[in-house]
C-alpha cells in the first residue's frame, strides 16, 4: 500500500493533510528517530507537556545516548537527570526496563506491542505509540489528547476513564487509524489535540475534521470529554530536617523505592536525630507548599546545625554531602529549591 491509498476525504486523510502543513515536525525525538529515543520521549510525555519535556529529553539523551548506557548507569544518575520532571516512577521504570532489554531482548527494545507492555512503565497506548513512531506500523493510540479529540468528534458522553467509555473510544480510534503512514498519523492526531483541540478555547475554525464534529454541531464542544467525578483533594503535611555540620555539609537519606519520591535523596525526618540537634539554640522553620495530582502537601523544613556529625552514621541510604554535590543527586523539586536557596544566600 502507498500513501495514495488513504482517502483524502476520510478522517485520517484530512488530518494528515493538515499535519503536513501545520503539524510539529522538528521535535527533539523526531530528529535522529530511533526506537530508544521514541521510547524515552513517550515515557517523558506521560503526564508532561511537550514544552516541559523537550529540554529534559535533550539533557537525558546527552547523558544516556543509547539504551545500553541507560541500562548500565546507576539509578542515582538517572534520577538526577529526572529531577524536576516529576512522577519519578517513570524514571525508575525506564531504568528497570532498559536493564531488562539488555538481559532479555538482546540489548534492543522489542518491536511487538505485547512485549513492550510487559516492560515496566509501558501501557497499551504507549506501546502502540512506540511501535507506530519507531517502526511506522499501524498501532492504535489513545492518550489524553486523542481521547479529547475523539470524544468531541463523536460526541461520546461520559468520563473517558470509565471502562465502557474507554472501550468505545478504542474502537473509534482503531477505525480512524490508517494502514499506512502510521508514524505521521500518530503524531498528527496528538498534534491536533495539543495545538487545536485543546482543553480550553479549542480552535474549531482551523480544525481539519470540524465539518463532521458532532460536539461542534451540537454546540457542546466544551462539554466533551466528560468530567471526572470530583473528589475532594486531601491536604497532607510532612516535616523534614535540614541538618548541616560544621563543614556546611547537609545530611540526605534515600527514600524507599516505592511511594512518594521513591528512590530519591531527601532530607530526613527529624525524630531520629534529636540527639544530634539537642544543643541547637534556635531552629529555623521553612514551609513550602507542593501540589501533586491527587493531593496537596505542606512541607515543613526544620533547619539545624550540629557539631556532632559523628552521631549520624553514613551508609548506602544516608550520607553527608556538600551543597553542590547534593544538587547533583536525584532529589525532589522542593528539596532542590531548599538546597539552591542555601547556596544562593551563602549559608
Amino acid at each position: 500500500m502507498n500513501q495514495a491509498s488513504i482517502d483524502p476525504a476520510s478522517f485520517a486523510g484530512r488530518l494528515l493533510a493538515w499535519w503536513q502543513k501545520n503539524g510539529r515536525h522538528d521535535l527533539p525525538w523526531q530528529i535522529e528517530r530511533s526506537p530508544y529515543r521514541v521510547w524515552v520521549s513517550e515515557i517523558m510525555l506521560q503526564q508532561t507537556q511537550v514544552r516541559t519535556a523537550a529540554p529534559y529529553f535533550l539533557r537525558f539523551m546527552a547523558r544516556f545516548p543509547t539504551l545500553e548506557t541507560l541500562a548500565e548507569a546507576h539509578l542515582d544518575e538517572v534520577l538526577s537527570e529526572w529531577t524536576g520532571l516529576g512522577y519519578y516512577a517513570r524514571a525508575r521504570n525506564l531504568h528497570t526496563a532498559a536493564r531488562r532489554c539488555l538481559t532479555d531482548h538482546g540489548g534492543r527494545l522489542p518491536s511487538d506491542p505485547d512485549r513492550l507492555v510487559a516492560l515496566p512503565g509501558i501501557g497499551p497506548s504507549t506501546a502502540n505509540a512506540i511501535v507506530a513512531q519507531a517502526w511506522d506500523r499501524k498501532a492504535t493510540i489513545l492518550d489524553g489528547n486523542v481521547k479529547r479529540v475523539l470524544s468531541r468528534h463523536a460526541a461520546i458522553e461520559g468520563w473517558p476513564g470509565r471502562s465502557s467509555v474507554e472501550k468505545t473510544l478504542w474502537e473509534i480510534a482503531d477505525r480512524h487509524t490508517p494502514e499506512t503512514r502510521a508514524a505521521d498519523y500518530t503524531q498528527a492526531i496528538m498534534d491536533l489535540g495539543a495545538v487545536l483541540c485543546t482543553t480550553r478555547s479549542p480552535d474549531c475554525q482551523a480544525c481539519p475534521v470540524s465539518a463532521d464534529c458532532a460536539a461542534l454541531a451540537k454546540g457542546r464542544v466544551d462539554e466533551f470529554p466528560g468530567k471526572k467525578p470530583r473528589a475532594q483533594r486531601p491536604h497532607k503535611q510532612s516535616q523534614f530536617l535540614v541538618l548541616r555540620d560544621r563543614d556546611n555539609r547537609v545530611l540526605l537519606t534515600r527514600r524507599p523505592p516505592s511511594g512518594i519520591w521513591g528512590g530519591l535523596w531527601c532530607f530526613p525526618h527529624p525524630a531520629p536525630f534529636e540527639e544530634a540537634i539537642s544543643s541547637q539554640p534556635r531552629l529555623e522553620i521553612e514551609d513550602i507548599q507542593h501540589e501533586f495530582s491527587h493531593f496537596r502537601l505542606t512541607l515543613q523544613f526544620v533547619h539545624a546545625q550540629t557539631a556532632q556529625a559523628s552521631l549520624v552514621r553514613e551508609s548506602q541510604e544516608s550520607r553527608w554531602c556538600s551543597l553542590p554535590d547534593a544538587l547533583r543527586l536525584g532529589v525532589p523539586r522542593p528539596v532542590q529549591r531548599v538546597l539552591q536557596s542555601l547556596i544562593d544566600r551563602g549559608s
